[in-house]
């Protein structure tokens, strides 16, 4: 091995390593180095933006969303409002009955959802660009925005909205849905003849049971009910929307950011987020109009890939064209680390500008150090980071890290990639980890026998494990237990896809280097791949904790 000569280390560079020598947090919003060390890539500026129209920002768990969002957030103090679901009362709104009444007559609610959606974000700029907080600030911008609009006969429905609401406009978000849910909720009870009585609403509504209908009387009601859903002031708000862009943030200078995140955590049960969300995708789209606007939707890549758009009228293709997909390239994160090194050396006086000067030599049998670390991470900031601390930490009390250090560092860092691929994955595929230990002990370079084996083992999990929702391994496995069938595609192509898009699996359809989803998404989905492959791979970031050679 190489080895630095005494005269190439200077005296304040044999300064020690030590765990305290840590390049950052695995969360942006407890990362000491974010403000002094963020990267600021064309992913970055895309999201800044205003002339962009990319605003839903997707990509896996440690890509950087919430390091960009909240950059974008410190950068513009005075043009950002951040919403959170759960600070929306939308759990509530998913207990009561009326909706499960509505949804178990399949009818259509997303108009109601759109309201919702565009309510919340329409008051909360309005409260922003003029500061509301007391009666005077509220009596000046109605009495402001009349004289404005009040020539414009198109306009003036626009201060019906307002009206409508009188003093609970003005309410913190959480009341506003709670009395918006609570008048949909009497027009339904009127709507299907409930009456009055001391009995709550909801208690009400709970008593009808959509079985009880003929097929005749249950068309009747849907007709009826998604005429009350669909009168829910979309009419107003869209109009709200033009003086949104004319009259409110009429300038560069009143510009505003909405920022959306957290929309992976359980703040509501899956079908209704998925509604949700999709609703969430045609309000943003509408709200592009408004030329200083710009509502930013972090969204982690499992949660897009859940998303129905089947019932937007086959619109997914516009929402597409809003989609920013996170990316980095090894340059990239070389220059993040080599950044957060000069941080961190500048705070305890060391004299390193980059990672490669505390880094061991290439040589022969090992390769580049650099390139060693680097294809063991998803080509994530968060996986490059969390090695690297972990090599630093492991070369405590010398002033290099070695590649003793590199490889004992290695152990934990995968293990640690490992549990964090599971709580990535495991509320959308249950019982993943399973799935994974299936590999463990596995060949470097899987030969295809033995790669459908492991498969085959991973498919008779639905059958050996009381997993619970484990309908997902069920349908990749379906064409295995079909008669009859026996070709890669159709008995094992659905489970090695998804194990190749959640960058688990790489694959060759020779014996040259793999291919993994990190550097092509889309690879398997070239006809002939499949039934071309020779060669397997688990990723190299998992190799350690799956004792995988």
């Amino acid at each position: 091995m190489a080895t630095r000569t005494q005269k190439d280390r200077t005296p304040k560079e044999k300064k020690n390593l030590s765990s305290a020598f840590n390049l950052g947090g695995a969360q942006a919003e407890a990362d000491p180095l974010l403000s002094a060390a963020f990267q600021l890539t064309g992913d970055y500026e895309a999201i800044e933006s205003l002339q962009d129209p990319r605003c839903f920002v997707i990509g896996r768990t440690g890509s950087g969303k919430s390091a960009a969002l909240t950059t974008l957030e410190r950068a513009n103090k005075e043009h950002i409002i951040r919403l959170s679901p759960e600070n929306l009362a939308l759990q509530y709104i998913t207990d009561q009955q009326v909706f499960k009444y509505l949804r178990s007559l399949d009818v259509e609610i997303d108009s109601f959802w759109r309201a919702l959606w565009k309510h919340v974000l329409l008051v909360e700029i309005i409260r922003k660009r003029y500061r509301i907080e007391g009666q005077y600030e509220k009596a000046t911008f109605i009495e402001s925005l009349k004289e404005r609009i009040t020539k414009d006969s198109g306009k003036k429905r626009a201060l019906e909205y307002f009206s409508e609401f009188e003093d609970k406009f003005w309410n913190e978000a959480d009341e506003r849905v709670r009395d918006i849910t609570e008048s949909l909720s009497r027009n339904i009870e009127l709507e299907a003849g409930l009456g009055f009585d001391f009995t709550p609403i909801d208690a009400r509504i709970g008593a009808l049971k959509s079985s009880a209908y003929t097929k005749e009387e249950k068309k009747q009601y849907v007709d009826r009910f998604t005429r009350v859903v669909n009168q829910s002031q979309l009419t107003k708000m869209n109009k709200m929307i033009e003086v949104l862009d004319e009259d409110i943030l009429d300038s560069h200078h009143n510009h505003m950011y909405v920022i959306i995140d957290d929309l992976d955590l359980d703040w509501v049960e899956s079908d209704t987020k998925n509604d949700l969300i999709r609703s969430l995708f045609r309000v943003v789209h509408d709200l592009q109009k408004v030329r200083h606007l710009k509502v930013v939707v972090a969204l982690r890549t499992n949660l897009l890939e859940q998303i129905d758009f089947g019932r937007s009228a086959g619109q997914e293709e516009k929402y597409r064209s809003l989609i920013l997909n996170l990316s980095w390239t090894p340059a990239d994160l070389k220059e993040l680390i080599d950044r957060r090194v000069q941080v961190v050396a500048n705070e305890r006086h060391h004299s390193i500008t980059k990672l490669a000067e505390i880094l061991p030599s290439k040589n022969q049998r090992m390769g580049d150090p650099f390139q060693y670390i680097i294809d063991r991470t998803l080509l994530r900031p968060r996986d490059l980071i969390s090695f690297a601390n972990e090599c630093i930490s492991a070369a405590s009390g010398t002033p290099y890290i070695t590649w003793e250090h590199i490889k004992h560092a290695e152990y934990n860092y995968s293990a640690g990639r490992l549990l964090a691929f599971r709580d990535e994955w495991k509320a959308t595929y249950p019982g993943i980890d399973k799935v994974l230990e299936v590999f463990r002990g596995a060949s470097t370079r899987m030969e295809i026998p033995e790669f459908e084996q492991r498969l085959s083992d991973a498919m008779l999990l639905s059958q050996d494990y009381p997993m619970s929702e484990s309908d997902w391994l069920m349908n990749l496995s379906e064409g295995a237990w079909a008669p009859g069938e026996t070709s890669r595609e159709k008995m094992y192509g659905p489970l090695i896809k998804f194990l190749y898009k959640v960058g688990f699996v790489g694959c060759a359809v020779n014996s040259g280097a793999p291919t993994f989803a990190t550097s092509d998404a889309r690879y398997l989905d070239v006809a002939g791949r499949l039934s071309g492959m020779r060669f397997a791979y688990v990723h190299r970031t998992y190799h350690r904790a799956l004792d995988i050679a």
